[in-house]
């Protein structure tokens, strides 16, 4: 039996290690047992860093299809969120209504590794997106837009793509064995939110458009490796994709109304266009080789 997690094939013999470790180190924690896991496959991203947060989810999966048990729980995880979850979001919230112009030259900030960014993100997404935001995990940019006055327009997160999507699989080209080697080079764009009283023409497009110049950079000098295409999911009874098509993204096709975690075809989703946006002319042959 082989079984694909985050990204990773997992046999019988990767099983029988993790149940060895458990067996052997009743006393490790979650956290420690995560580590000596990665430690031992070497699984780091491309910066060198392990990929501890992905060891952790991966545990967690294993346990919820019943293949091991890990140790309880020792303390509520010291989440990052959590800070944000009790703070709303303080700003200036007058109506913006002024032309692309007035408002300014865009400033741009990825704020992923900066604790007041990040809590300015989380606080606006779960005040004003309607998927609120529980936090970002694994890889994963933050970015911040702001008017030329320095108030607050956007905020944006990217993270990891989905595992499978005929729409987007379908235009990419790639086999199995090419997406399971080249998906950490593709980006969601998970959340993106235009605060609702700043009504600016063409504001998202142009954001999408700014934001999309220098993703790749800095996905490469937080992670280690680029980013060559962009994905994003777009909810048809609630939005159109207007601003994803004026920004140069196609639509690929749809979802076919199932989750991530549906393995047994049961739960109902929204059905959502697909979005691609190449940032690299020849990202198909990067991704297919």
């Amino acid at each position: 039996m082989t079984i694909t997690l985050q990204g990773r094939e997992i046999g019988e013999n990767d099983l029988g290690f993790i149940r060895g470790l458990l067996e052997d180190h009743p006393d490790w924690s979650r956290w420690k047992l995560s580590k000596v896991l990665c430690e031992a496959w070497n699984w780091r991203n491309a910066a060198g860093q392990l990929k501890d947060m992905a060891g952790r989810t991966l545990l967690l999966k294993l346990q919820g299809r019943g293949h091991i048990q890990l140790p309880a729980r020792r303390q509520t995880p010291a989440s990052r969120m959590r800070q944000t979850q009790v703070q709303p979001l303080v700003c200036d919230d007058s109506p913006i209504t002024s032309s692309l112009a007035q408002v300014g030259p865009l400033q741009v900030a990825e704020v992923s590794r900066d604790r007041s960014g990040r809590q300015e993100v989380a606080a606006a997404l779960r005040q004003f997106h309607y998927l609120g935001f529980g936090g970002a995990v694994g890889e994963n940019l933050q970015y911040t837009v702001r008017a030329g006055s320095g108030r607050l327009l956007a905020c944006l997160v990217f993270g990891a793509p989905a595992w499978k999507c005929q729409g987007r699989d379908a235009s990419i080209g790639w086999d199995i064995d090419q997406r399971r080697r080249h998906l950490s080079h593709v980006a969601n764009n998970i959340r993106f939110l235009i605060l609702p009283w700043v009504q600016v023409p063409s504001l998202a497009s142009r954001v999408l458009g700014e934001v999309s110049r220098q993703l790749c950079a800095d996905w490469q000098a937080k992670y280690g490796h680029p980013i060559h295409l962009l994905e994003t999911f777009v909810e048809q009874n609630r939005f159109r994709g207007t601003a994803y098509r004026a920004a140069n993204w196609a639509r690929v096709g749809q979802t076919t109304g199932r989750t991530r975690q549906d393995r047994d075809r049961s739960i109902q989703a929204p059905v959502k266009d697909v979005y691609l946006y190449g940032l690299h002319r020849k990202f198909r042959e990067l991704l297919c080789t």
